[in-house]
């Protein structure tokens, strides 16, 4: 099992972030040694809250069904009683211009239903993770990236949209995606206006980190060269 404290210390110290980077894992089954999550939220991304500050637990399928299009990107069926849920917010999206009922097809997911998903700080992962979220400014997402293209882990997607959840099966799926988020999620979430994400498979974090620090110093030798020359044309 990789050092994941490591691998936390190491981006966030690279990367200049403030909210740590949340590991997500996918379980057939419930996993033992790990927290039943107790409770109940409003979506599905509110859980990435919760491990960002600091929390350890695993969800099963019931735990997601107040938040419709988060079971629809992570093949949770919901119950008979509220499967008309996914329809009306469809439908409201649509009947909003917030989407094209067209466009549904098109968002991904998972290819099978986990009977159970671990959420934790990535630091304090209790399991091997599938894939883990940053969030942060777009300076930070923008190193992530480079450093995903370096390390040959981004996959040949546009950036993401809505919704925000879409970017776990993306990542899983294609590589490391980034997303704009969207605004179901920046309400349950409370990240910063200015902040975006990043999804990046768990297998790839170790050469992502180190490329990471390739990147930071790069970019930092590029910042002066381009202020030297915008400097030095803007006097010619």
């Amino acid at each position: 099992m990789p050092n994941y404290k490591h691998l936390e210390d190491q981006l966030t110290r690279t990367l200049g972030l403030t909210r740590r980077p949340v590991a997500v894992t996918l379980r057939p089954e419930t996993p033992a040694g790990v927290q039943k999550f107790a409770g109940s939220v409003p979506s599905g991304c509110s859980f990435w809250r919760l491990a960002a500050e600091g929390r350890a637990f695993y969800t099963e399928p019931a735990d997601h069904y107040n938040c419709p299009i988060g079971c629809y990107t992570h093949n949770i069926p919901l119950p008979p009683e509220r499967e008309a849920e996914l329809t009306q917010t469809l439908g409201l999206m649509a009947d909003i211009g917030y989407v094209r009922m067209e466009e549904v097809p098109g968002i991904p997911q998972l290819p099978t239903s986990p009977a159970a998903v671990v959420y934790a700080p990535l630091g304090e992962t209790p399991v091997d993770p599938d894939v883990v979220i940053f969030s942060g400014p777009a300076n930070a997402i923008m190193l992530l990236q480079e450093a995903a293209i370096r390390a040959g882990v981004a996959a040949q997607l546009n950036t993401l949209g809505r919704p925000t959840c879409m970017s776990v099966p993306a990542a899983i799926a294609f590589g490391m995606v980034a997303s704009t988020g969207c605004i179901g999620n920046r309400v349950y979430t409370a990240i910063d206006e200015g902040d975006l994400y990043a999804v990046v498979p768990a297998n790839a974090l170790e050469r992502l980190a180190d490329d990471a620090e390739t990147i930071r110093d790069a970019n930092e030798k590029l910042r002066a060269y381009h202020e030297e020359r915008r400097t030095q044309l803007l006097q010619a």
